[in-house]
């Protein structure tokens, strides 16, 4: 990414490509002040100096081509270093028709700006030290994040709690490692600085840190991209129908025909501030049906990939027996999914008999999802089952890929470390392993980075 060494003033459009009430526009750079002044005017056409302006204010005027008024436009002055690049920044708050976002940037470049690359403003930011490269990540996150605990992970993250922790650990290892390396200075008096048996128990403390970090990445990763919830059973037990009651719309054909469904429909909903993923399946039975066979091997794999199955079984049609025989020819694609029983189409019958019915099936669900009876009581387990994972937002929770093959990368050269000390091994040794601990460290908080690196993060950020 060029951009990483090129210091020219950018703009571009801050707000989503399309036509709105507003637009926001933004300008970031050296010569940020003196391209808005060429072009923001009084409504007399005088041009409006902001250099002399105090930071962070906004001001009303004109956007002018010349002689041409190309929008009425709020202005806001943030200067360097105060300011979420660290630059001198504009943001102009215009009409939002796309061809005055497109002018406007025409005239920004024709006075001497050129377009933001992508993640570049970000960049930026991280380059010139308001974020390090963990908080930098974390601002895509909270963009996107869709649900109150993907923000609240996301916000964490932004302000420092995850970057705070990996500083923690390097500190302490970077001590020990400057002591190893001061011994290396004294080789030939054969003396020691650190001492081994609390180099051994820092290891011990700092792996037991980073793997609840990794084992937090399980959940992380379903908080950011939504809980997987497959939802099975045989053709016309009302899979279809509960997925559109869950999600408030006809999003799936519902039809008396057996077999409509005949590929995965997928969607998503926030219940209770927690995203879920719910995918309508095929229904499982024994077909000659090519297309229809497809669609039962992509169930099974939904179900192999989902980290909770709903079984839905209509009352009318299986006994408490029929329903063991299913559950068990299910249990070799379920694998670690959570199980959730549902028994459907209770309107037209008798709850308590349908009870005696199936007394022998343990925390047994009965909905009628034609007639939306009982949803809220299936929301509330859903939202238990996730909860049975055991996530406290305030803590530390990884959502980053890219971190977790860092922390596993740092947590190997640390059994290395354990290793050498366990075969009294010489401080060059051990320092070398150390220091692959430390940079893998690094690499998450940017301490240590290259271009590459950051070429292949900010490049896919706006």
């Amino acid at each position: 990414m060029n951009a990483i060494i090129n210091k020219d003033t950018i703009a571009a459009l801050a707000t989503p490509h399309g036509t709105g009430a507003i637009a926001v526009l933004r300008l970031s750079g050296n010569e940020s002040i003196s391209i808005i002044e060429k072009i923001f005017t009084d409504k007399k056409g005088t041009i409006k100096k902001l250099h002399n302006k105090a930071a962070n204010t906004i001001h009303f005027g004109l956007i002018c081509d010349d002689e041409i008024v190309i929008d009425e436009v709020l202005v806001s002055l943030f200067k360097a270093p105060h300011s979420y690049t660290g630059e001198d920044i504009i943001e102009i708050s215009c009409h939002g028709s796309q061809f005055i976002q497109q002018q406007l940037l025409h005239l920004f470049i024709k006075h001497g700006a050129r377009m933001a690359q992508p993640g570049e403003f970000t960049l930026r930011a991280f380059l010139n030290g308001k974020f390090d490269l963990s908080q930098a990540e974390a601002v895509a996150d909270l963009i996107s994040s869709n649900s109150n605990i993907s923000h609240q992970v996301a916000m964490s993250q932004m302000r420092g709690g995850f970057s705070s922790k990996i500083k923690v650990l390097r500190e302490n290892l970077v001590n020990f490692a400057s002591l190893i390396e001061l011994e290396l200075d004294f080789s030939e008096e054969d003396v020691e600085f650190a001492d081994r048996t609390e180099l051994r128990n820092l290891i011990i403390s700092i792996q037991r840190i980073i793997e609840r970090l990794i084992d937090s990445f399980e959940v992380g990763n379903v908080i950011k991209n939504g809980i997987p919830v497959a939802i099975v059973g045989k053709p016309n037990a009302g899979k279809s129908t509960l997925l559109n009651v869950l999600l408030n719309e006809d999003k799936a054909i519902v039809s008396e025909i057996p077999g409509t469904t005949r590929d995965t429909i997928e969607d998503e909903m926030s219940i209770g501030g927690v995203l879920f993923r719910f995918i309508d399946t095929a229904g499982l039975r024994d077909t000659s049906d090519l297309i229809e066979q497809i669609g039962v091997k992509k169930s099974l794999q939904a179900m192999q990939n989902s980290a909770i199955v709903i079984y839905l079984f209509d009352a009318h049609e299986l006994s408490s027996r029929d329903v063991k025989l299913e559950i068990e020819k299910l249990q070799e694609h379920i694998g670690t999914s959570q199980l959730l029983i549902v028994c459907n189409k209770i309107d037209t019958e008798d709850l308590n008999d349908l009870q005696k019915e199936f007394e022998e099936l343990d925390n047994l669900i009965y909905i009628s999802a034609k007639e939306h009876l009982y949803i809220e009581d299936l929301k509330a387990k859903l939202l238990a089952l996730f909860d049975s994972r055991t996530i406290n937002v305030t803590e530390t929770v990884v959502t980053n890929a890219r971190h977790i093959d860092a922390l596993r990368k740092s947590n190997t050269a640390l059994y290395k470390v354990l290793e050498g000390l366990s075969k009294n091994l010489p401080g060059d040794f051990l320092s070398i392993d150390i220091r692959e601990s430390l940079d893998a460290l690094g690499t998450i908080t940017g301490q240590v980075t290259n271009d590459d690196l950051l070429t292949n993060i900010f490049s896919r950020r706006s």
